[in-house]
């Protein structure tokens, strides 16, 4: 074989998502763009801010001096700490420039976090329904994963299942929140609790576990709903993000670290962290980005357009008698499949030319997930081919 065989058999199990995309690139060429819905990835199609594009001509007319040169491995200082005071605004807990390590992207962040924390052999908690790839971020660095149910109804934290899943090898418990892919919000009463529990199980094996909150969607929430700080509920906390969906960058890749004050050994910590990013061959994050969203930190795209596509595609999908948890935030629906086997409904979805992604992708048998960060057009268009699919389910 080629290729290493492990390899070779996670790209055989490896993202629904990016096998159901390119599903959609056959399907549209044959079928014509107008005739095929696609759902199934989070690939944002609102434009950035008029900000982004101000600032980017601004510094492209005016360039400053060695823009594009090397800076140190945790990104530009003034960067940072434009991050660290908008990660203070949003809670009681004041962050500084020194805890905070610019990345590539929310995807190089958690690479980045688990290599500098992690083990071989240590155990990462993952709840389910989780993003498909924090499995193979864990083992990139001789990590395990458990997968711990939320509760099947809500979506929210289990505590009691979470508390039987710690053992002595558990090292860290990954949340996302606004979650993908349920879009569920974790509130803060519930984080307070998880923190209780946290302390209660690090003093009874003697270590820290650390509470690793992805989240790139926490500017996309709805209805007055507001994420909370995860730096005021617990104090291992660490935040890996990006500005993929809240700036609409995703293919800029920039984002950041940014590390509890209050967490054990934070110091060392970022330390680490710095080093992985050099190690792990990311070296720095985008100097151009770095210098981009240092000023755009109170920015964000239109989350009024996202909240439209939610309750269009939501109220038509429950009239036609789906059943799904409205989500809180972030871009995606993840209702039932009406069939018991999500894939064979994915695969009968496909016949009317709806591109969705099973539930299976994500630990979540029975279920599937519907990214409506599309245009909304195509998704008006696609109400008669939910009819059909619906009926061809049973559904009224």
């Amino acid at each position: 074989m080629a290729i290493a065989s492990k390899v070779q058999r996670c790209i055989e199990g490896s993202s629904w998502i990016r096998k159901m995309f390119e599903e959609g690139a056959r399907l549209r060429a044959i079928h014509g763009d107008d005739q095929v819905f696609d759902f199934t990835i989070g690939n944002p199609s609102v434009e950035p801010p008029e900000a982004f594009r101000r600032e980017l001509l601004q510094l492209a007319a005016q360039p400053l001096p060695g823009m594009h040169r090397y800076m140190s491995n945790a990104g530009f200082e003034e960067t940072r700490a434009a991050v660290a005071a908008a990660v203070s605004k949003r809670g009681q807990t004041r962050v500084n420039a020194e805890q905070v390590v610019m990345t590539c992207g929310a995807g190089a962040a958690l690479n980045v976090i688990l290599k500098t924390i992690l083990n071989p052999g240590d155990e990462v908690i993952i709840l389910a329904p989780y993003f498909v790839e924090y499995k193979f971020y864990v083992d990139n660095h001789g990590g395990t994963t458990k997968a711990v149910w939320t509760n099947r109804d809500t979506f929210q934290l289990d505590l009691p299942a979470i508390a039987a899943a710690i053992s002595a090898q558990t090292k860290a418990i990954i949340i996302n929140s606004p979650n993908n892919p349920t879009g569920v919000i974790y509130p803060q009463a519930d984080l307070c609790a998880l923190a209780a529990l946290l302390a209660v199980k690090e003093k009874e094996f003697n270590q820290t576990i650390y509470v690793i909150s992805d989240e790139p969607y926490a500017r996309l929430a709805y209805d007055g709903h507001q994420v909370p700080p995860i730096f005021d509920c617990i104090q291992n906390s660490i935040i890996a993000t990006s500005h993929s969906k809240d700036l609409a960058l995703p293919g800029e890749r920039i984002g950041y670290i940014a590390a509890n004050p209050q967490l054990d050994e934070v110091t060392s910590f970022i330390d680490g962290a710095i080093f992985c990013n050099r190690v792990l061959g990311f070296v720095n994050a985008p100097a151009l980005m770095q210098r981009l969203v240092a000023k755009l930190q109170e920015e964000s795209v239109d989350i009024n357009e996202y909240q439209q596509k939610r309750d269009l595609l939501y109220n038509h999908l429950t009239a036609l008698g789906f059943t799904l948890t409205k989500p809180d935030g972030a871009f995606y629906l993840f209702p039932r499949s009406p069939l018991a086997d999500d894939i064979a409904f994915v695969n009968l979805a496909q016949e009317e030319k709806i591109l969705l992604v099973p539930g299976t992708g994500f630990g979540a048998p029975g279920y599937f997930r519907i990214a409506y960060c599309i245009d909304i057009n195509i998704i008006r268009r696609s109400f008669p081919a939910w009819e059909r699919l619906a009926k061809k389910c049973g559904l009224s």
